[in-house]
């Protein structure tokens, strides 16, 4: 593992550095390298947090998907800004990643649905989430009419079922240093087109 970042050790594009950075995080055999945390708020500025699976990363930014019933969902329905961070613990790095929100198309949210094993597809069909339910037994017994009513057809996919992309407005690269002496670098889109870079004290 790397002790120590510098300038010229990243790339001028912070899309191309994130991925250099999540390969070798896979390379590294990190346990689920898309596991990202997302933290979104209230209208009112509230602010929540938890793990969702990055699923695309490319121009057009950073996706994930979710129940549009969602506190997530609904938090971003108000209040369309997010926060991103990957944290890859056996390299010592982490990324930080902010920007705007939008939702992803339908054609995309079913497709991402459909590639999802037949029991996860159920299991999304089956629960109300974030809402009050009466105990796992009756979850559970939504699964199982639900397969039933679905014998080897293809599932449905629920019209409430998205996802969002988030745009980057702002990144930052941290890499663990020796005696707490961290390596942090900013991205912040430059006057003059592209992305400008500077350290960050530790």
């Amino acid at each position: 593992m790397e002790t120590r970042l510098d300038l010229s050790d990243l790339a001028r594009d912070p899309l191309e550095q994130f991925g250099r950075w999540f390969e070798a995080a896979r390379a590294a055999n990190t346990p689920q390298p898309e596991a990202i945390a997302l933290a979104t708020a209230s209208s009112r500025g509230a602010p929540s947090l938890r793990i969702v699976l990055l699923k695309r990363f490319d121009e057009r930014g950073f996706a994930f998907f979710t129940h549009l019933d969602s506190r997530k969902a609904r938090e971003l329905a108000g209040n369309p800004r997010a926060a991103l961070l990957a944290f890859w613990q056996p390299l010592g790095r982490q990324v930080r990643i902010e920007g705007s929100v939008t939702p992803v198309n339908r054609e995309e949210a079913e497709h991402y649905a459909r590639s999802r094993s037949r029991d996860s597809q159920l299991s999304a069909l089956a629960s109300p989430q974030s809402s009050p339910v009466e105990s796992r037994e009756w979850l559970e017994q939504r699964v199982r009419d639900l397969d039933r009513e679905h014998p080897g057809d293809p599932l449905p996919v629920s019209e409430r079922w998205g996802g969002f992309t988030l745009a980057p407005s702002g990144y930052e690269f941290w890499q663990n240093g020796e005696h707490r002496l961290h390596d942090r670098f900013a991205y912040h889109p430059a006057a003059s087109g592209g992305w400008a870079i500077e350290r960050l004290g530790p």
